[in-house]
């Protein structure tokens, strides 16, 4: 009895975990309404040269990739989660303007590379390699 619930449970271990991590492409136009809305917005002169979703037991993440390296990534819902533009800035209407502010103030002449959010905080990376972390309240937490 045993060896038949130890051999159950690994069959369902494995199988589920098969599951998790499935991505496979997708075209713009099977996006969340959100995200298909930034990119017209913001990205609209970008090439895109994958759209592709992974799906998980409860949720989806997005992922867009343009021609240039770039890449965003979406929650379930197509709000952005992790902006990447390698070598132009994150653009200035999406970035929260009390990060900008600071940015501006702190490091004059350095760009937002990147962006990331979560429930609890913000990240970005700057021009110049420093990366800075915000809480929700924008206040500065972490510099490396």
């Amino acid at each position: 009895m045993k060896k038949a619930a130890m051999m159950i449970t690994l069959l369902l271990a494995v199988t589920l975990n098969a599951a998790a991590g499935n991505e496979k492409p997708i075209s713009v136009s099977q996006m969340p309404h959100n995200a298909q809305q930034l990119l017209s917005r913001h990205f609209s002169n970008k090439k895109v040269a994958l759209a592709k979703v992974e799906s998980g037991f409860f949720s989806k993440e997005y992922t867009v990739i343009f021609t240039n390296g770039e890449k965003i990534e979406f929650d379930s819902n197509g709000n952005w989660t992790e902006i990447s533009c390698k070598r132009s800035a994150v653009p200035a209407s999406i970035v929260p303007p009390q990060i900008s502010s600071y940015v501006k103030k702190n490091y004059p002449g350095c760009i937002i590379i990147k962006i990331e959010r979560d429930a609890k905080e913000y990240e970005i990376d700057l021009s110049n390699r420093i990366e800075i972390t915000f809480n929700k309240k924008f206040q500065v937490i972490d510099i490396e």
